[in-house]
């Protein structure tokens, strides 16, 4: 696939040096020139030293014929975005995407209007950011969790403890042990996640200390399975907020707009607590000060908090917050980090769940790379795998027989199917409909084969 990625920020570096590993034809357009000799020395990718908006550099581009053109250039206002896109599809460019700043873009009226002129998506990394961050509040027993269609399938992350009573249990085991439990057929293991590897299990799989299980569920199962896990749903009610980013600013309207009984919000710079005092509704408090500062802290009441979420700019602030909230006693912590190589150091330092923009904006994206069977894309938290839904096509390999029957990659695996109005989990049997929506948990080398199933 021939790709154009305008803009070589943190996000379009990162999409850079992703799609690069697919086997895609990659040229990037910049008008800064460290950036540019940056992404040069890091991905195997063309570079073009231009602006966000020039017809000769998109035409140098290759814009005429290119399949996807991502606009998500780091200026401001990203406005030029949306010029770029709209310039490459007139170019001829088949499919384009722009990153925004403006929430009022992605109103359902506004979007239909963008369509209209050619715009296949918009994405604002920060919005997607604080909807996660929501939903992870609202699912406190695992570490992250993803629905399908509204939650008749659902997809939680949950971490084995010392005292888990899955420990040294297989694969094999659990299934036995779960059968007995409400709803007791209706959870299957997709994959383990242990230390930097993720692992699709197999039968004679056995659970470590540490290990994160990602299991997929009927919704009628869930709560059954939490209780086996030992992991108790907590209710939030009292949340701080380190950090007055944009994304911490969406994350404190939504709770104010959700009635959480106590919000707080704090920033080290008094003009911004200023700022944030006058666009955040009246029920979100603001305080000014030095969140690396333990002792503010506490003078803040962070142990009488249920949840810390950590938004400064700063990974290892973030990070390190999340730890010290953790030992006073903060049940839930959720820390913004967005360079991948701390992510399982956040985990492992004890942070509950991690944010990361540049990811959640790449799987998003990713889909266009795909067939136009995928419905969604999802990166989860502590893998490098992707969970993706589709839709089976009428006469696509997936549809011709059983499960245990069509040689399904080995690094993937199907977790459950959506029929009509019914889910339910995937076994060896089961032999998948045409139109049936399946989920799809894989690792990154599998994902195009994967595809090919389901066309």
């Amino acid at each position: 696939m021939k790709i154009i990625i305008e803009g070589a920020g943190q996000v379009g570096a990162h999409l850079a040096k992703m799609l690069s590993n697919e086997s895609n034809e990659i040229t990037v357009i910049d008008p800064d020139p460290e950036r540019i000799r940056s992404l040069s020395q890091t991905a195997d990718v063309a570079t073009i030293l231009g602006g966000p908006s020039s017809i000769p550099d998109l035409k140098e581009a290759g814009a005429a014929s290119a399949d996807l053109f991502i606009a998500v250039n780091p200026l401001q206002p990203q406005s030029v975005n949306i010029v770029s896109a709209l310039l490459a599809k007139k170019l001829g460019t088949r499919r384009v995407v722009a990153r925004v700043d403006d929430e009022d873009f992605l109103s359902p009226e506004n979007k239909l209007l963008f369509k209209d002129m050619g715009l296949d998506m918009m994405f604002f990394p920060e919005k997607s950011a604080s909807d996660e961050v929501d939903d992870m509040l609202r699912s406190t027993a695992s570490t992250d969790t993803l629905d399908f269609a509204r939650g008749k399938l659902q997809l939680g992350v949950f971490k084995l403890d010392d005292d888990s009573p899955l420990l040294d249990m297989t694969v094999a085991e659990f299934s036995q042990a779960i059968t007995e439990l409400p709803n007791g057929a209706e959870f299957r293991i997709v994959a383990i996640s242990r230390g930097n590897s993720t692992i699709i299990p197999k039968f004679d799989s056995t659970f470590k200390p540490g290990d994160y299980l990602y299991i997929i569920s009927c919704r009628d199962g869930m709560p059954a399975l939490m209780k086996y896990l030992g992991k108790d749903k907590l209710e939030i009610r009292r949340v701080l907020i380190l950090g007055g980013s944009e994304i911490g600013q969406m994350v404190a309207a939504r709770l104010a707009a959700r009635k959480i009984d106590d919000i707080k919000i704090i920033d080290i710079d008094p003009k911004h607590c200023r700022h944030l005092s006058e666009v955040l509704p009246d029920s979100v408090s603001v305080a000014c000060g030095d969140v690396r500062n333990a002792d503010f802290l506490k003078e803040e009441g962070m142990n009488s908090y249920h949840a810390v979420l950590a938004f400064t700019g700063s990974d290892e602030t973030n990070i390190l917050s999340c730890v010290v909230a953790k030992k006073m006693g903060v049940s839930r912590v959720i820390a913004q980090v967005e360079n991948l190589e701390y992510i399982r150091l956040a985990e492992d330092m004890g942070v509950d769940s991690v944010i990361n923009k540049k990811l959640i904006t790449a799987s998003r994206i990713f889909k266009f790379t795909l067939s136009d069977k995928v419905r969604s894309v999802r990166y989860v938290s502590g893998t490098d795998a992707e969970v993706l839904e589709y839709t089976a096509a009428p006469g696509s390999r997936i549809t011709k027989k059983p499960l245990k029957d069509i040689e399904f990659p080995a690094d993937a695996i199907i977790g459950g199917i959506i029929r009509g109005g019914d889910s339910f989990i995937a076994v060896g049997s089961t032999h998948i409909e045409a139109y049936d929506r399946v989920a799809v948990f894989a690792l990154p080398d599998a994902v195009k084969e994967v595809d090919k199933f389901f066309r």
